[in-house]
């Protein structure tokens, strides 16, 4: 049967393949629709495999709240051309869309959702096919909290989910801790909520310096103490100083708004930023 623009049209707006891609896809399946999409995935699983060993540093990342869920999602590719493309731009709101409505609890579980046209992650495989660039969902990240933020950094690099223990707050307090986690990228809440190892490597590594500087021994657990503290200064969210108003952390920030406010959890995403 002869294939028609309108054909070809509908077929690009459901894989986001190409016009000739699809126009060739659709003869060669005698314009059946289910059969189109299968040669045009086919492609682009092919694609996939020849370019698995390609890095996908560039990307689109992307996160939104509704009511206490808030996630953050970062789609990948190999160019910064494609990282901007309206339509990348598009399929990573899709998949963003896709786990608000469903909050998957895993990276994995995402990629099995189901949208209109397949799986997300057959949705990522027919935009390889399109581009001929490797993709991959590179990161999703969420958190439950009576209240939430997000933040988006300009050019889509960079965003940054929050939590609070309130139900309510200033919204422009929200997105200045939103926008704290971005600038300082912080590693916990707390110093307690900093991982042993974490602490111990930091620790490790004062005591080595101190050391090669020549400081006595029975000195260096004092010293690597207090690199320690200057390390949880820079790294727990609550004690870092708040990039708007240096004079206080961003705990008394807090208080400041409310006496009992404080974060929960957080999330930071980012590509090459």
């Amino acid at each position: 049967m002869a294939v028609t623009m309108a054909d070809i049209q509908h077929l690009r707006k459901m894989t986001g393949a190409g016009m000739m891609d699809c126009k060739n896809a659709l003869n060669e399946a005698n314009g059946d629709f289910d059969k189109a999409m299968e040669i045009i995935r086919k492609k682009g699983q092919a694609v996939a495999a020849k370019r698995e060993d390609r890095e996908a540093s560039e990307g689109c990342v992307l996160a939104a709240t509704a009511g206490d869920f808030a996630a953050v999602v970062a789609l990948q590719c190999e160019t910064d051309f494609v990282a901007k493309n309206e339509e990348f731009i598009a399929l990573t709101q899709q998949i963003l869309d896709a786990a608000m409505a469903n909050k998957p609890e895993t990276r994995e579980e995402l990629l099995a959702v189901e949208m209109p046209n397949g799986t997300v992650s057959q949705l990522i495989t027919d935009k390889i096919g399109a581009t001929g660039e490797k993709m991959e969902l590179g990161f999703y990240e969420h958190i439950t909290a009576p209240y939430v933020t997000s933040y988006i950094h300009m050019g889509n690099k960079l965003a940054t989910i929050v939590g609070f223990n309130q139900p309510s707050l200033e919204e422009q307090v929200a997105k200045d801790i939103a926008m704290q986690v971005a600038a300082m990228n912080p590693i916990a809440v707390t110093a307690e909520s900093i991982p042993a190892e974490v602490k111990e490597k930091e620790l490790e590594i004062a005591r080595e310096k101190a050391r090669e500087a020549g400081k006595p021994e029975n000195l260096l657990d004092r010293i690597a103490e207090g690199a320690l503290q200057k390390f949880y200064k820079e790294s727990a969210l609550l004690q870092q100083e708040y990039v708007k108003d240096p004079k206080k952390t961003i705990e008394q920030f807090l208080k400041e708004n409310n006496k009992d406010l404080t974060v929960t959890s957080f999330k930071r995403v980012s590509l090459n930023v």
